[in-house]
């Protein structure tokens, strides 16, 4: 059997626009017009059609800048509603499987496959065949780079968006030299600003001046992961897919509030809620927190009304991922950092200390618990499936005044198509 059958080939799958893409699923008027997505507080754009990419609006870029261009192209714009763009990207990721069960996600909208077993010639009709079946089944459009090394896939799926087919393979090009040329030193893959700047000041432009340079040179001006990229882009593998995701230590929810909060009351609505989502994500990945911390502060900028931020973290007295007893610390642990009159900005809880709740028992576990540990199995079932929030505790208010800035949400909370409309003809 030749040798070329065992030359290693990874896969990078990119949903093309992804927020974009998640809004004209559900919206087919937008599908060919120029389309923005905003981050939190509908601040900068974090997301471009090609149409507005067109037009020149950059990436980043604040709203507020780019406001008279968007007005005067008609472009529509969406506020970032991430339940949404999570749940597609569980689809995208479920479909990816499979082709091949063992994946690393990237991203929320990229995940590198190890396509080894296929021949070289067989890889791009793969890729070909995995993008079709993504669009079939989710409807989100992606491109699919395929090379020998985990960097090299990267530039192979920068090729790849320009392509109608959406697939390049780089799989068998001998000389990459006159690709690499053509991909600036800022686009490689693990080449961040102040690397660049680094680069660019030694007569470092692009991926082949990197490419060509000595290790010697590399691991003496610069560090072990700038030699490790150069080997990459050599064609020598030396980054591998991580398919085991590392349980996280941490859980960290904090938001900008849409507008100044000065009373305590909606301050500490405002912790309920990231107390109740916080604990909610630590219960879908079976894990309990020792430890609470939560923080306030105002805003640095406003001047006039004096600047505060202040913090305090608790240990539970048994690890926990129980809603009421995160709210009921995390309402003291406020009570005790809340100052009059301050214009509060942004506060936030952070759970630590995680560690993996299957099978946990302790001595002074009693029936009360299971019964507590089955409300809020119930709670995450209902919210699942009529959307977050359905089911919430008094705590957390229900008007919500201090809500983030969501001026353009599309409202779409599912990408569960039994739980939209049906339109009947």
């Amino acid at each position: 059997m030749s040798s070329i059958q065992y030359t290693r080939k990874i896969a990078l799958i990119d949903c093309n626009s992804f927020y974009v893409s998640c809004e004209r699923l559900f919206n087919p008027k937008i599908r060919k017009k120029p389309v923005v997505v905003l981050s939190n507080n509908d601040g900068c754009i974090i997301s471009r059609s090609n149409e507005a990419k067109a037009l020149g609006i950059k990436m980043g870029e604040p709203y507020f800048k780019a406001r008279d261009i968007i007005l005067k192209n008609k472009v529509e714009v969406f506020s970032s509603n991430y339940s949404l763009y999570g749940d597609l990207s569980r689809r995208v990721m479920r479909t990816l499987k499979r082709f091949n069960s063992d994946i690393e996600v990237y991203s929320i909208d990229e995940a590198f496959m190890d396509l080894s077993n296929y021949t070289d010639t067989e890889v791009e009709s793969v890729g070909r065949e995995i993008r079709q079946t993504v669009l079939k089944w989710t409807g989100i459009p992606t491109s699919i780079g395929i090379a020998k090394t985990k960097t090299l896939s990267k530039v192979a799926n920068h090729i790849a968006k320009k392509k109608q087919s959406g697939v390049t393979s780089l799989i068998g090009i001998e000389n990459l030299d006159p690709i690499l040329e053509k991909v600036e030193i800022n686009d490689v893959w693990g080449v961040g600003r102040q690397l660049t700047k680094f680069y660019q000041k030694n007569g470092i432009y692009n991926a082949k001046q990197l490419k060509n340079k000595s290790n010697t040179w590399i691991k003496k001006s610069s560090n072990v992961l700038s030699s490790r990229t150069a080997m990459e882009l050599r064609g020598v593998p030396c980054i591998d897919i991580e398919t085991t995701q590392t349980k996280r230590k941490s859980c960290v929810v904090s938001r900008s509030f849409g507008k100044r909060i000065e009373t305590f009351q909606e301050l500490k609505e405002a912790v309920a809620n990231y107390c109740l989502n916080a604990s909610e994500k630590i219960r879908s990945e079976s894990l309990v927190a020792k430890a609470i911390t939560v923080f306030v502060r105002t805003s640095p900028f406003q001047r006039n009304f004096g600047y505060y931020s202040n913090s305090k973290t608790v240990d539970f007295p048994i690890a926990t991922n129980n809603s009421i007893e995160t709210v009921k610390v995390a309402m003291s642990i406020l009570d005790s950092i809340f100052k009059n009159g301050y214009r509060y900005q942004k506060a936030g809880v952070m759970l630590t200390g995680l560690s993996n709740a299957d099978g946990k028992k302790n001595l002074f576990s009693s029936e009360k618990d299971e019964k507590i540990n089955s409300l809020m199995r119930s709670i995450d079932n209902t919210n699942y499936r009529y959307g977050r929030s359905t089911l919430s505790l008094a705590s957390a208010g229900v008007q919500k005044r201090w809500n983030m800035r969501r001026q353009y949400s599309s409202k779409i909370d599912t990408a569960d198509f039994y739980c939209l409309p049906t339109i009947r003809t």
